[in-house]
């Protein structure tokens, strides 16, 4: 029967054999055997060591061996550890301090190197092994002292939020924590940033091996291509021609990589030396169902615990949890992690060491992220459900081979609105929810677009998605090009060669550079770590109950977008992508509470309202991040001379630095750390509420005081006014009602009196208003410069009368029926022609140019005049010009398309000394 010490002294040995340790007596020792050797029993002048340890055939360790039951007190026996290791070894000249220290119990074991600055222990998973050990007394200082001899940081292309995790990062790293985690929002550059720490890390600490763990192979492609796209800012080689980086397809770790990128399931099949399914890392890992009890991870020579130094996890919130746990417990390694969307357990788990906090708020402040809005569709079944009688005949379809057959119910079928799409599929519901979408894509939500804006569809399931594509197809009247699923498919390739064209690679990129496809539904493979930058619109047809997901989901609009490059793949847009809009078909803004909700609470409320009101007093939050909302999306829409305008009259604040000061007036660690200045409080001591609540009051008054400036006031309603566009959240159950309701009418009514009023006012002053109450004569005279004109007098003075706006008040009136212009100008010319008599009804002005035009030419071929077909083809160019010109010239002839028809040489070869009457009258006819 073994004792409790002898229990521990077997385990330990086992430990250390499979370490590649030889063990020997004492009487036995002979260091020629191999390269580690664990002395038993090593006498010094204070006693025997349970271990020395020797690494060819140099003291440089002991080990402190306890029984099991000593587990909860091993640190008390550190004391003994290090007297040994102080002590001098019998038949040994150790005239330094042994530096390597363990105390271990077979069970438990830790570790302490006595050069480090501060030694400090720490758990590891097993000892190391002598190669490991020898490599390190070889080295001049210590990881953990290279760690404190960081450079100072070339700031150069980095964001502030970036500047600020890797600077704090490098604290974190010289006080030797051991846990570090980095919290930035969706699209700020997590993996940019941690790659700008792992190149300072291998150059500047001698960091020999790095592992980047995602949970994902989708993210593990990503990571790897971020690595190779990576170029120092100070030095002028990519990332990859400095340090090999591997990302892991195999068991096989190459000894030359310094930067392994590798799923956690893999890692995991690796240190349990079994082979893994491809299709394993395809999943978000929390979603693997582990059947019984799983086995732990065992010491694995090929990969020790020393393997790594640093490991970098990736969307860490859900990845160092259960049975993946094991993978970061096995190495003896720093552990940074990346996330958007911690939570209480992810705090714990990094010890609540955030060397960095970067929230969505922020990150749309600074212009980092664009925000976003609602836009609720509800339907009936949707809320309510409903019961399928029994009796009636149905089709019951097979949920994976989709095979229908015809089947009589024998009883009542009652279904949720939860049930839908997974026991229960209703057509109707979600064909409801598309044909709605459709009719209020251009008319609400993205108005003035010609395409649909890309468009993310979350499905329940991949037989749900097939369902929804379908409809989608339909309703929009689209081909296959149009509506694509992107789902999670194991790839049919090998390592290295071109995705299929139906692979989900190669869709997404599709999805991401191409025209087509314009929606993509999925299930999840894009709900996290996939960069879309040009998805302006989230289609919810999916509840989730975690908020972290749902944060990680919204985060695929976040990524803000250049106009230039939007248009690549949305012809018609005109600005920087400035929001995207979420449209919530389940209610699951409503039923997940996120952590970073819309700045944007107060919607109903005008812009010029909200400034009056923090003039005026209130100082609540939603008031103040409401204002900080409007002010971010203002920014991005305004051009420079107007953002340099406003940084004059404010004395030198930019729009994004008062938005900063509204949001950091609400900030807890903010106003904690200002209470702590504000009253010199000492180290340690938390301020009270009431010292809170005295400065946050000084830092609303700080934050608002730039609004008292009516000037100000009146630059940022009337600039904000040219640009943005109001969406309105409406729920609805079911289509009742398709019109303008009585208080849109009276809106409408004023729109049009505001803009008839404008006309009147400016009819003396304004020279193409006044041709037009002095028609017919003078209009030869109009040209497109005087349109302009009107046009610019109206966004700069009365910028809610846009023409179009305007056409819309017409229409909700019910005043016109024929479709708006396209173009503002030619908008503009037929209101215009309207409001002073000249036209009865509202009508297009290139309409009224076309049905001129056939007057004209009836009325000339009546008569002697006849034109020939080459002759009809330039009246109709001239005619097209002034349709959207609104009057030509002789010089217009010298530009296209005339010009490549002969330009005014052929005009008079064509009709010689009538040319330029047929000109005077066309100008004259065509806008009568």
């Amino acid at each position: 029967m073994l004792t409790p010490e002898q229990k521990a002294r077997k385990e330990i040995d086992k430990q250390l054999k499979a370490a590649g340790w030889i063990i020997q007596d004492i009487k036995r020792f002979n260091p020629t055997q191999g390269l580690g050797i664990a002395v038993t029993e090593y006498q010094t002048d204070t006693g025997p060591a349970d271990y020395a340890l020797f690494v060819n055939g140099k003291a440089i360790g002991v080990i402190e061996a306890k029984k099991e039951e000593e587990g909860e007190r091993i640190t008390v026996h550190e004391i003994q550890t290090e007297r040994y290791a102080h002590s001098q070894l019998k038949w040994v000249k150790n005239n330094e301090p042994l530096p390597f220290l363990y105390e271990s119990t077979g069970t438990i074991t830790q570790f302490t190197d006595i050069r480090d600055p501060k030694p400090r222990s720490r758990r590891i998973f097993s000892f190391h092994r002598p190669e490991q050990l020898q490599s390190w007394f070889k080295q001049e200082n210590t990881l953990r002292s290279r760690l404190q001899q960081f450079p100072k940081l070339n700031e150069d292309g980095l964001r502030k939020c970036q500047i600020k995790a890797i600077k704090n990062l490098e604290v974190s790293f010289g006080e030797n924590r051991p846990r570090a985690l980095i919290q930035m929002a969706t699209g700020a550059g997590k993996t940019f940033t941690a790659i700008t720490a792992v190149y300072r890390l291998l150059k500047f600490a001698d960091a020999k091996r790095i592992l980047f763990l995602v949970d994902t192979k989708n993210l593990g492609k990503q990571t790897e291509q971020e690595f190779m796209a990576f170029s120092p800012n100070d030095d002028p080689n990519k990332f990859i021609q400095l340090y090999n980086v591997q990302r892991l397809n195999s068991s096989f770790i190459s000894p030359d990589s310094q930067v392994c990128i590798s799923t956690i399931q893999r890692m995991y099949s690796i240190l349990k030396g079994k082979d893994l399914d491809d299709s394993a890392e395809e999943t978000n890992p929390n979603e693997l169902k582990i059947t019984g009890q799983p086995r732990e991870v065992e010491y694995n020579d090929k990969i020790p615990p020393g393997f790594f130094d640093f490991i970098i996890i990736d969307e860490c919130h859900r990845s160092i949890y259960n049975l993946w746990r094991q993978v970061l417990d096995y190495f003896d390694a720093f552990q940074i992690g990346l996330t958007a969307t911690p939570d209480k357990r992810t705090f714990g788990y990094f010890e609540g060491n955030v060397v960095s906090e970067y929230t969505h708020e922020e990150a749309v402040t600074d212009g980092v992220n664009v925000g976003y809005e609602i836009y609720s569709i509800e339907t009936k079944i949707t809320k309510q459900g409903a019961i399928v009688e029994a009796g009636e005949y149905v089709d019951k379809r097979h949920r994976m081979t989709r095979k229908k057959r015809w089947n009589q119910l024998d009883e009542d079928v009652a279904y949720a609105g939860k049930d839908l799409d997974r026991d229960v599929v209703n057509p109707s519901q979600i064909r409801q929810v598309v044909r709605t979408f459709r009719e209020k894509l251009k008319s609400e939500l993205f108005p003035k677009r010609k395409e649909v804006p890309k468009t993310l569809i979350f499905a329940k399931s991949d037989s749900h998605a097939d369902d929804i594509i379908k409809i989608v197809r339909k309703e929009f009247g689209e081909g296959n090009r149009f509506c694509r699923k992107i789902t999670y498919l194991p790839e049919k390739t090998e390592e290295g060669e071109q995705p299929d064209k139906d692979s989900p690679d190669r869709k997404l990129n599709d999805f991401r550079t191409d025209f087509y496809p314009r929606i993509a539904v999925t299930v999840d493979m894009i709900a996290t770590g996939t960069d879309v930058k040009p998805i302006e619109c989230l289609l919810f047809m999916r509840d989730v109950k975690s908020k972290n997901y749902f944060v990680q989901m919204k985060g695929r609009g976040t990524r803000t977008y250049k106009k230039d490059d939007l248009q690549k793949v949305t012809p018609s847009a005109t600005t920087n992508k400035t929001h995207f809009v979420i449209v919530d078909a389940v209610g699951v803004t409503k039923s997940v509470k996120t952590d970073d909700r819309p700045l944007e609470r107060k919607k109903s409320v005008s812009l010029k309202d909200l400034m009056m009101s923090v003039v005026m007093g209130p100082d609540d939050e939603d008031t103040l991040t409401s204002l900080a909302s409007r002010l971010t999306r203002m920014e991005k829409q305004i051009d420079e001379k107007e953002k340099e305008r406003f940084v004059n009259l404010t004395e030198g604040k930019t729009i994004n630095a008062v938005a900063k000061e509204l949001l950091n007036a609400f900030d807890t660690d903010k106003l904690t750390n200002r209470a702590r200045e504000h009253f010199s409080l000492p180290n340690g001591q938390m301020p009270t509420d009431h010292e809170i609540q005295q400065v946050q009051a000084l830092a609303i008054e700080a934050a608002t005081l730039v609004f008292s400036d009516a000037d100000v006031r009146d630059f940022i309603e009337n600039t904000r006014k040219k640009y943005e566009q109001v969406i309105d959240d409406i729920n609805q159950d079911e289509v009742t009602f398709a019109g303008w309701d009585k208080q849109a009418a009276e809106k409408a009514e004023g729109i049009v009196q505001d803009f008839r009023q404008f006309i009147e006012d400016n009819r003396d002053e304004i020279t193409a208003i006044k041709i037009f109450y002095q028609q017919p004569y003078q209009q030869r005279t109009f040209t497109f410069r005087m349109i302009k004109e009107v046009l610019e007098k109206l966004q700069a003075s009365k910028p809610h009368l846009a023409p179009l706006r305007v056409w819309q008040a017409y229409e909700q009136l019910g005043k016109v029926k024929t479709k708006s212009p396209e173009k503002e100008l030619v908008a503009l010319v037929s209101l215009l022609r309207h409001v002073t008599g000249i036209d009865e009804a509202l009508t297009p002005y290139d309409g009224t140019v076309d049905r001129n035009f056939q007057n004209w030419v009836f009325r000339k071929q009546a008569g002697a005049l006849k034109f020939n077909e080459e002759q009809m083809d330039w009246l109709r160019m001239i005619k097209n010009h002034i349709a959207a010109s609104f009057h030509i010239e002789r010089e217009d002839f010298d530009y296209s398309p005339f010009d490549a028809e002969g330009g005014i040489g052929k005009m008079y070869q064509l009709f010689g000394g009538d040319m330029d009457t047929i000109i005077d009258e066309l100008n004259v006819e065509l806008a009568a």
